[in-house]
């Protein structure tokens, strides 16, 4: 049986209630108190906490009765059909979205993958995917696989370029996520429904949606700053001069995070977005997974495979840079920590903290474990 979420979890998951269109709203409301519990603790007199508090909040906040039956009828669905409800205090709750200023407060897990891995990026681009886009994601996915074996791929589930994108992960032996733009109860399109499943093993299926939740317009694009804050990376194959993939950039860039985008030919209607984003330096051109492995300087995964091939000697001295230091003492403090624990730990960034777990890697200093967590084998 699935864990019983605790009370803190069910009140985030009430306070989602409270305003399911600005999500950046409740999420500094939550900041500003420290947790959901908080901010229903003082429902009845926000004013006194937070003096600036809107007519709005106050008005939902006096409804929120409402909020925790509906949570209740959620948590209870959850429990049988082992959907895992991860508030923002969660330590499964992705560390690299947690970082982004509209994070969701509570989102809804159905699969096995961890969403905090060492690497991860997403695949997104039209839903009219031409023979040209299908056989880029087809290469690039296949030699990601051969040069950086460990990355989780997010996208979200629609036609063309992401369906190939989960599909190809799969046929490659990614691990693989999609992002829903509604409950978990029904899979949106109905086609997709066997790739869904055959993720659920190999990956997974993520959302901010309530079950029952249909599939309006508005929440794909909201679901566009899931998919690109849950990654260290976004790429763009083919687009239009507008569509989805390029608000998935435009999102990606607010948070600091890469973008990349597959130039196509002149013209050609489905390379418009990707060529106009490169010629204004709103993504940088790859043209293979080399590229981009390069670009992200995760070739490190090679040096590994061949540190570990002549065996990995430990330096009894080693030369510590500050960050590493901090990690090390992090590590001496509480030995054997995930990756989103250090990064609260050291108050390093994912994808710097990955970067230099692999230098300590090297060193023979820190090993991997199962399930994400680093051992300090001083």
């Amino acid at each position: 049986m699935p864990q019983q979420p605790d009370t803190e979890t069910l009140n985030a998951m009430a306070l989602t209630r409270v305003d399911r269109f600005h999500p950046a709203g409740i999420l500094e409301l939550y900041n500003r108190l420290g947790s959901a519990t908080a901010v229903i603790e003082h429902r009845n007199d926000i004013r006194d906490v937070i003096p600036d508090a809107s007519r709005y909040l106050i008005e939902g906040l006096g409804r929120l009765d409402e909020g925790l039956r509906r949570a209740e009828e959620e948590l209870d669905y959850d429990l049988k059909h082992h959907i895992k409800p991860l508030a923002f205090h969660d330590k499964q709750y992705p560390e690299r979205l947690r970082q982004c200023p509209d994070a969701p407060l509570v989102l809804y897990y159905l699969g096995n993958a961890d969403l905090n891995p060492r690497r991860t990026i997403n695949i997104v681009g039209t839903r009219r995917c031409t023979p040209y886009g299908r056989d880029l994601i087809k290469a690039f996915v296949r030699d990601l696989k051969e040069l950086c074996p460990e990355v989780l791929i997010f996208s979200g589930l629609a036609y063309g370029v992401d369906i190939c994108a989960h599909r190809e992960a799969l046929s490659d032996g990614f691990e693989t996520v999609a992002v829903l733009a509604h409950g978990l109860d029904d899979i949106y399109p109905r086609a997709h429904r066997d790739t869904a499943i055959e993720m659920l093993q190999q990956g997974g299926l993520l959302t901010e949606y309530m079950t029952h939740t249909e599939p309006f317009a508005k929440n794909f694009v909201r679901r566009n700053r899931i998919v690109a804050g849950c990654s260290d990376a976004t790429i763009l194959v083919e687009s239009a001069s507008r569509g989805g993939g390029l608000i998935t950039c435009g999102i990606a860039r607010s948070y600091n995070r890469e973008v990349f985008a597959f130039p196509g030919p002149v013209g050609a209607p489905y390379s418009q977005g990707c060529n106009n984003l490169i010629r204004d330096n709103g993504g940088m051109l790859i043209t293979s997974a080399e590229d981009f492995v390069n670009a992200m300087m995760w070739n490190d995964d090679l040096r590994l495979r061949k540190a570990r091939k002549r065996g990995i000697q430990r330096d009894l001295f080693p030369d510590l840079s500050d960050e590493e230091k901090t990690i090390v003492d992090a590590l001496s403090e509480t030995n054997d920590q995930q990756l989103n624990a250090l990064t609260v730990a050291t108050s390093l960034p994912v994808s710097r903290l990955s970067s230099l777990l692999f230098e300590l890697e090297l060193k023979g200093m820190v090993r991997p474990l199962a399930g994400g967590t680093y051992h300090l084998t001083m």
